[in-house]
């Protein structure tokens, strides 16, 4: 009994967390930096962009406040190479 009066509590937890957050768009997206890794070679040196690096840049702009937010992520998206590379892909660097 103990156990499923728990398991309760954390599934209502987690409903208020998902449903009291920011407004969603309809295609959830998944915040990760990782799914940038095809920007890395633009990163790290003077070759442009791909176009997997732009459809990724793309697919996490609604993340990019987020990542502009956390310290650690910030020192990776929050650099000149970051934005020159937004540029060239036509997507908007955010102002958060």
């Amino acid at each position: 009994m103990h156990r499923f009066s728990f398991l309760s509590l954390c599934v209502v937890g987690l409903v208020v967390v998902l449903f009291s957050g920011e407004t969603r768009t309809a295609e959830a997206v998944t915040c990760d930096l990782s799914e940038l890794s095809p920007c890395l070679a633009a990163i790290t040196s003077s070759k442009p962009p791909s176009s997997t690096c732009c459809s990724k840049l793309t697919e996490q702009k609604p993340c990019f406040c987020q990542y502009l937010r956390n310290p650690t992520m910030k020192q990776f998206v929050d650099t000149p190479k970051a934005k020159r590379i937004a540029t060239t892909c036509s997507v908007e660097y955010p102002q958060c």
